[in-house]
């Protein structure tokens, strides 16, 4: 019986804390200001509030409606500066490379040399001898 009871209740605080994530516009468990709500972090806890999906995919729907309005409001600017950082996050690979003028690239492949330990004890005892 407790166990029904559990997961009623579970329910009750996943649908106050998804309402109050889209009120507050939350994007983090970390941003959760506890106070606002009826029940406690370690409420939440208890129940695995912060494991299931519905709650992850509230998050991140605030997350992505937030970084779709910064890109557009960059993207309309008269600032050069956020124009340049909207152009950097929608664009390929290829065009970030035209965008950033210290583009550098790192997977240059370097030769390999293999050295014989003999030879190389040889050349030191010549070495110091001529010492």
């Amino acid at each position: 019986m407790s166990f029904k009871l559990s997961k009623r209740k579970q329910r009750q605080y996943e649908k106050l804390l998804i309402d109050a994530i889209k009120k507050y516009k939350w994007m983090r468990w970390a941003h959760i200001q506890w106070d606002v709500l009826s029940f406690s972090r370690a409420t939440a806890y208890n129940y695995k509030l912060d494991k299931l999906d519905s709650i992850k995919e509230c998050f991140d729907g605030n997350r992505v409606k937030a970084f779709n309005y910064l890109l557009h409001k960059w993207i309309l600017s008269e600032n050069p500066t956020l124009q340049i950082a909207a152009m950097r996050l929608v664009s390929d690979d290829e065009d970030r490379q035209r965008l950033n003028q210290q583009y550098h690239e790192h997977n240059i492949k370097k030769p390999i040399i293999i050295v014989d330990s003999n030879e190389l004890k040889d050349q030191i005892d010549s070495l110091e001898k001529e010492d």
